[in-house]
């Protein structure tokens, strides 16, 4: 089959990582990239032999599909566009600024017929993917997310809700597979601006619940999940890639006199995970859905529920002491 044409509308830091993987891919042929920065355009058709559109409209008649990395505030506007021209969308997470616009969006890509899909990139990272496998064999009680970064100078538009935790939530909503009914949470800011820092707790239908802790505060990066299981912790550190399984033991070895020399009370189990980068999963997958071959991991309802939850936690945070049982599960 010919490849997919490809375009990359916006390309800061993510959007740079989109246009790079695209050129390697083989089942995508990467027509160019949007950006109104010349210069940083040129140095794209440069580095991934592409062509440089100052504006996405120029774009979108020459593409089957596009990938769109522009700023959240902007991601309603620019979908819309790009739906409406009958161009398949990959949008990164957040979906939008706000649940109306997701809701928008997603009745503009069932009424064009066009595949809308979000970039939670996490959903692709070896060690989540086999994290799912683990806990799928697991009765799991509590799950505890951490997504820690020094403030960055990016993604300055919108809280660290938005910008961070919103992975954690998709996660867990993934691992814990029932609808929340309480949520509470608690967090400031350390300057003028957005919140940027955040500790939340979801609890699902299903007795399961979930602590989450999103930062721009920390002095280091900190990304990890672990799932607390009746038999046992399972805990994954998602730069590294890396998985450890933690199992209660209680074996001994005694001398004749009966004196204790040996005693395990726990045993570690190390998960193998493969190398491939979430990107290059994540993009894969987005061309064997525009063929239609697979389905979208996560699709505009599934990230709009993730987004619903986000914005009730930022209520929580304006207003403190607030647990919201909710009328509704989400």
């Amino acid at each position: 089959m010919n490849p997919v044409r490809v375009g990359v509308i916006g390309i800061g830091n993510m959007g740079w990582h989109h246009a790079r993987v695209l050129s390697l891919i083989k089942d995508a042929e990467l027509v160019g990239v949007a950006d109104p920065d010349r210069s940083r355009g040129q140095l794209a058709t440069e580095q991934f032999g592409c062509r440089w559109f100052p504006s996405y409209e120029e774009m979108l008649p020459e593409v089957d599909a596009v990938c769109i990395a522009v700023p959240t505030l902007l991601h309603h506007r620019v979908g819309l566009a790009c739906l409406k021209a009958g161009v398949h969308v990959l949008i990164e997470k957040p979906i939008a600024a706000s649940q109306e616009e997701a809701v928008e969006l997603i009745h503009a890509a069932e009424q064009a017929g066009r595949l809308l899909q979000v970039g939670h990139i996490e959903r692709f990272n070896p060690a989540f993917r086999e994290l799912v496998k683990v806990v799928a064999n697991e009765e799991v009680v509590v799950l505890e997310a951490r997504r820690h970064s020094p403030n960055p100078d990016r993604a300055n538009d919108v809280s660290v809700v938005l910008d961070l935790m919103i992975h954690d939530i998709d996660l867990v909503l993934e691992l814990a597979g029932a609808p929340v009914i309480r949520l509470a949470a608690a967090g400031g800011r350390s300057a003028e601006g957005p919140i940027d820092y955040v500790n939340a707790t979801l609890a699902f239908a299903n007795g399961v619940v979930a602590s989450l802790t999103a930062s721009k505060m920390a002095h280091r990066k900190i990304r990890s999940l672990s799932a607390h299981c009746r038999g046992s912790l399972v805990e994954t550190d998602f730069l590294k890639r890396t998985l450890h399984i933690h199992r209660r033991a209680h074996e001994s070895v005694s001398a004749d006199h009966g004196e204790l020399v040996y005693r395990s009370d726990g045993v570690i189990e190390e998960v193998s995970t493969t190398s491939i980068e979430p990107l290059y999963a994540e993009l894969e997958h987005f061309l064997q859905c525009v063929r239609g071959v697979e389905t979208p991991a996560v699709d505009g309802l599934q990230a709009s529920r993730a987004l619903q939850l986000a914005d009730l936690i930022e209520q929580c945070v304006e207003q403190p002491n607030l647990c919201m049982s909710l009328e509704a599960p989400i």
